[in-house]
């Protein structure tokens, strides 16, 4: 019986006192640190191109790469309706049979990345498609020559 009565007796002289509550203060430690929110973009030469990302484990691969340092990559015409170039290591592969159109990103073989300016059935893992450009602006840079596509991270 004493317990009981020995607990409220607390409970209300803590509840009594009159010492005043300082609100807490802003200090360095509390500060939230503001990020840049950044993406991951390529380049078809100079000129940046946005892409509309896959959510995959091959693509959250190539974003850990490209935060690193940004990838250059080579690429070659191939087949009159794609640009085609090596990594120079290798990604998660979930191939998929699909056809391709123009824009589309993908990864072939592990290691090697196509980006389409025309179409082609076979088995790839989607990596993303160019939302920037119309199609007849992929084919314009992509059908006259071979280019370099750099993955880069920008800032939003």
């Amino acid at each position: 019986m004493k317990r009981v009565t020995i607990l409220p007796l607390i409970f209300l002289l803590g509840c009594a006192t009159n010492a005043p509550v300082e609100a807490p203060s802003a200090t360095p430690e509390v500060a939230v640190a503001i990020e840049r929110e950044e993406e991951m973009v390529i380049y078809i030469n100079e000129e940046m191109v946005e892409v509309a990302w896959e959510e995959n484990q091959a693509v959250k691969e190539l974003q850990e790469k490209v935060k690193e340092a940004p990838v250059e990559i080579q690429m070659s015409m191939y087949g009159g309706f794609e640009q085609v170039g090596s990594l120079g290591f290798s990604l998660t592969r979930e191939d998929s049979q699909m056809v391709t159109s123009c824009g589309d990103l993908v990864l072939y073989s592990g290691d090697q990345i196509v980006v389409f300016y025309g179409s082609n059935s076979w088995a790839y893992t989607k990596l993303g498609k160019i939302t920037s450009l119309s199609d007849e602006e992929i084919v314009a840079r992509l059908s006259k020559g071979d280019v370099t596509l750099t993955f880069q991270m920008d800032a939003k």
